[in-house]
C-alpha cells in the first residue's frame, strides 16, 4: 500500500522528515508565518533538530522552505528548540516592521549526566529579520548564570511579548530544584538585556516541568497556557505522561513581577482527544487569536509513523478562539477554510453516505439527545447523553494502537468534523469541547454513518490545499 495515501491534503505537514512543536507563529508584512520543530533527516538516528518554516497569504495554501534554523552554533548543538515570535513595528532599516525569533539552544555534553542537573546547557538566543525570509545573526541572550538559583538545567520554550507600556516580558518553561514545573518570568526595556522577574507555580505539585508557556488575552482577560509534564497518574490524563492546558488568571491579572500561584484545579485541557500538544498563539492583522497545536504527543504509545512514511506528523488547522460564556475558551476553525469547499454539500440523511476521498468538512446542527457518528465504521464520535466519545472500533487497527477518550459534557449541540487523510479534528458546541487524533484509514472512500436525531447534517469534500 502506497503510503503517501495518508499525506495531509490541507493540513501543514513536512515535504519529509519529523515535524513537531509549532513556533514562531505570526502574521509578519501581510503574510503569515509558522516555524517548527523540524529533523528533515528523520528516521536517521540522531537526526538534527532546528526549525522549518512555511508562509502563506491566506491560512490555506502554504509553502515550505525547508529547514531554516539549524543547530549550527555552540550553543545548540543539541538542537534549536522550540520559542516565539514578536513583530517590532518600524523598526526595520526601510522604516517597515521587523521580526524577531526567540527560541532555545540545547547542549547535553558528552558524560555519565542526567542532563536535569547537570551536563546540559540552555541558551535563549534571538535572530531577527526584515522580510521574514532571509535570517540576520544569532544572539544569545540569556544563559546559565542568568537564570534563579531555583532552576535546573530544563530551562526552555521562549514566549515573548510587549505590553501596552512598551515593556517586554518572557515567559520560560522551567523545572526547579524539587523537580516541579514552574514558569519563569523576566522582564525587559528593549527586548535584548533581560532580568528575572518572578515566577509562575502551581498551588499543589503538578508535574516536573513546564514546557511551551504562552499568554493569551481574549476579551480583557488573560489565560496562562503550558504542558506539564509528569501527569500520568491523573485520572483524567489517560496514563499519559504530557498534557497541553491552560488557566484563566482571575480577577483581571496579568503577568508581571513576583510570584503567582495557579490553582491546579483550574487547569483546563486544551483538546481531549489522543494527538494534540504545545500549542502556540498569535494575533493577527484581523486583531484575531489563532492556535495551531502539534497532532502528535511526546513518549505516546500509539503509532504517527506507520512503516513506510517519508514524513511525520502534521499541525493542526489554524483555530480562532474566542471567549465562552463560562469563561473558558472555544476553538472555531479559521472560516478561510471554507474556501477548499469543493462542489455542493452533500446532505447526510440518517444512515450512511459515501464521499469519494478521505478529506471532508462534516456538519450537523440541531442535535437532540445521544448522537453518534461512524467514519468507516471504524471511529467513532458522538455523545451519550452525558460525555462526548471519540472510539476505535479496533485499536490495533486505523488507529495504531489509540482506544477511546472521554470529555463530560451537558449536551451536544451542534458537532464539526474536519478529515484529511491521516487527520480527524472534531469541534462539538461551538469549539467548546475538541478533540484531535490521527487515524490511517485504509479504504479509498470515507463512509459516513449517522445514528440519532439533528435538524441538519452536511458534507463538503475538502480540496488539497
Amino acid at each position: 500500500m502506497a503510503t503517501d495515501r495518508w499525506k495531509p491534503g490541507f493540513h501543514l505537514a513536512p515535504p519529509t522528515g519529523w515535524l513537531n512543536d509549532p513556533n514562531g507563529l505570526c502574521q509578519f508584512r501581510g503574510v503569515y508565518h509558522v516555524f517548527h520543530q523540524y529533523s528533515p533527516d528523520w528516521p536517521a538516528p540522531d537526526a538534527p533538530r532546528g526549525w522549518g518554516h512555511a508562509t502563506s497569504t491566506d491560512l490555506v495554501r502554504w509553502h515550505h522552505h525547508g529547514m531554516v534554523i539549524s543547530p549550527d552554533t555552540p550553543d545548540e548543538t543539541s538542537g534549536s528548540y522550540s520559542g516565539c515570535a514578536v513583530v517590532v513595528p518600524h523598526a526595520a532599516s526601510d522604516g517597515g516592521n521587523l521580526l524577531r525569533l526567540y527560541y532555545t539552544g540545547n547542549v547535553k555534553e558528552p558524560g555519565a549526566f542526567d542532563y536535569v542537573h547537570d551536563g546540559r546547557r540552555a541558551t535563549q538566543i534571538l535572530v531577527e529579520s526584515e522580510d521574514g525570509r532571509a535570517l540576520g545573526p544569532k544572539r544569545p541572550l540569556l544563559r546559565e548564570a542568568d537564570y534563579p538559583s531555583w532552576c535546573t538545567r530544563h530551562v526552555r520554550d521562549p514566549k515573548v511579548w510587549r505590553d501596552d507600556k512598551g515593556m517586554w516580558w518572557m515567559l520560560l518553561g522551567a523545572r526547579d530544584t524539587d523537580d516541579r514545573g514552574r514558569l519563569l518570568v523576566l522582564r525587559s526595556a528593549d527586548g535584548l538585556a533581560w532580568s528575572a522577574a518572578g515566577d509562575i507555580r502551581p498551588d499543589a505539585p503538578f508535574g516536573f516541568m513546564w514546557e511551551c508557556p504562552d499568554r493569551i488575552a481574549l476579551d480583557g482577560h488573560v489565560y496562562l497556557s503550558y504542558c506539564p509534564q509528569g501527569m500520568a497518574d491523573r485520572l483524567w490524563a489517560h496514563g499519559m505522561r504530557d498534557q497541553a492546558g491552560y488557566v484563566a488568571l482571575e480577577g483581571g491579572r496579568d503577568v508581571g513581577s513576583g510570584t503567582t500561584v495557579l490553582p491546579t484545579s483550574k487547569f483546563t485541557l486544551w483538546d481531549h482527544g489522543f494527538d494534540f500538544y504545545a500549542p502556540q498563539t498569535f494575533v493577527d492583522d484581523h486583531d484575531r487569536t489563532l492556535l495551531i497545536g502539534w497532532m502528535g504527543m511526546p513518549e505516546a504509545p500509539f503509532t504517527s509513523a506507520p512503516d513506510g512514511l517519508s514524513w511525520c506528523h502534521c499541525l493542526t488547522v489554524p483555530r480562532v478562539l474566542s471567549r465562552a460564556e463560562d469563561g473558558s475558551i472555544a476553538q472555531q476553525p479559521a472560516p478561510e477554510l471554507d474556501a477548499l469547499h469543493a462542489g455542493e454539500a452533500l446532505r447526510c440523511p440518517s444512515g450512511t453516505s459515501v464521499l469519494e476521498a478521505h478529506r471532508a468538512d462534516v456538519r450537523i446542527e440541531g442535535i437532540e439527545g445521544p448522537f453518534f457518528i461512524k467514519l468507516d465504521g471504524a471511529l467513532e464520535i458522538g455523545f451519550d447523553g452525558h460525555e462526548l466519545i471519540m472510539r476505535f472500533a479496533d485499536p490495533h487497527g486505523v488507529g495504531a494502537g489509540r482506544t477511546e477518550r472521554r470529555c463530560p459534557i451537558d449536551a451536544m449541540r451542534d458537532l464539526r468534523i474536519l478529515i484529511d487523510e491521516s487527520t480527524v479534528e472534531v469541534f462539538a458546541n461551538g469549539g467548546c469541547a475538541t478533540m484531535t487524533t490521527r487515524w490511517f484509514p485504509r479504504a479509498d472512500e470515507l463512509s459516513v454513518t449517522l445514528e440519532g436525531s439533528c435538524r441538519t447534517a452536511h458534507a463538503w469534500k475538502m480540496a488539497r490545499s
